[in-house]
């Protein structure tokens, strides 16, 4: 007899070529659109699944997991945070939780560059300029920035992607700053020619730029609280490609409005989709809608990692990227 195919539900669409290796893997229940799905419909789906496929933007969280039915053992997250999912309580419960990690590191390192340069050299002024047609042309004092070479980066969170961010910071002729839970080897400090701050206090008073990539844990909480924030420069700017939790956003938005920080660059926000509307109304800020991993590949590897964690537990083994409480 053929084995019994996992039930395996998908919380949001996924790329096309995912979708189809999911049909052709596993009995899989697909979105018929793109909205989230609602708690209820999720813990639903949790009562009958073998397999739950969520997004960074389900919260999965201790009271929906004890409603989850028997047969659900893998929790399989389609995004590289598990911030979104209880994994204490899941483990309690037998249920595995894996990630998606390593496939978002180069893209979401671009987009933190990106934005660095986006704040420092004025890009959306002058790209307002032109699309509402109030560029009268050249002029020597015009949409003046700041050049990045030489420019002290600090880095909160030295993992992949703060490392693939201090190598392309290097090469912009950046100064390299980092603090982290733990202090790099020094061979690979040497490779990045990074400086290593053991007080996160004392880095955020000299740079010149801070880029926040470390995850969303309750360590990292409001990590740049308002008294950190009021540390920085009032020349230095702020980027973010990480969790928006990590920033306490109404305080940078106060200092921001009154001129104490020069600017910031958000990809990620604290309340989710709910931006604070004082933040729009800010030139010196360039807002985007989490698109740090927003690339075609990027996307489909995502799927993949998914894929992969699935069969390897439907084969009996232990998903090549499960999570445990030990490693958050």
């Amino acid at each position: 007899m053929p084995k019994e195919r996992l039930s395996v539900v998908v919380t949001r669409r996924l790329p096309a070529e995912v979708e189809t290796r999911l049909s052709e893997l596993f009995d899989v229940t697909l979105r018929e659109d793109d909205a989230p799905m609602s708690r209820s419909q999720i813990v639903e789906a949790m009562k009958t699944a073998d397999v739950l496929v969520p997004t960074i933007t389900d919260t999965i969280d201790g009271a929906m997991i004890g409603q989850a039915g028997e047969r659900l053992k893998l929790i399989a997250n389609y995004g590289a945070g598990v911030d979104n999912i209880d994994v204490a309580t899941a483990r309690q419960r037998g249920i595995l939780v894996s990630n998606t990690p390593g496939v978002l590191t180069d893209d979401t390192a671009d987009m933190t560059m990106g934005l660095i340069l986006a704040v420092t050299r004025r890009l959306p002024e002058g790209l307002a300029a032109m699309q509402s047609g109030n560029w009268d042309g050249w002029a020597p004092t015009a949409f003046l920035g700041g050049r990045v070479a030489g420019r002290r980066l600090g880095i909160l969170g030295m993992g992949r992607i703060g490392q693939a961010v201090a190598r392309r910071a290097a090469a912009f002729g950046m100064q390299v700053h980092y603090h982290n839970r733990r202090r790099l080897r020094s061979e690979i400090e040497e490779d990045l020619h990074a400086t290593w701050w053991d007080s996160l206090d004392q880095m955020v008073a000299r740079m010149d730029v801070i880029s926040v990539n470390c995850p969303h844990t309750p360590s990292t909480f409001h990590l740049m609280n308002a008294r950190r924030l009021k540390l920085m420069k009032p020349d230095a700017v702020i980027v973010n490609t990480s969790r928006g939790e990590v920033i306490d956003e109404n305080a940078l938005t106060r200092m921001l409005r009154a001129g104490e920080i020069a600017g910031a660059g958000l990809d990620v926000y604290e309340n989710g989709t709910e931006v604070n509307p004082r933040l729009r109304e800010l030139n010196n800020v360039v807002l985007l809608p989490h698109m740090g991993s927003a690339t075609r590949e990027s996307r489909v590897e995502m799927g993949e990692k998914v894929i992969i964690n699935i069969k390897t537990f439907d084969d009996g083994h232990r998903p090549p990227d499960q999570v445990v409480p030990s490693m958050l």
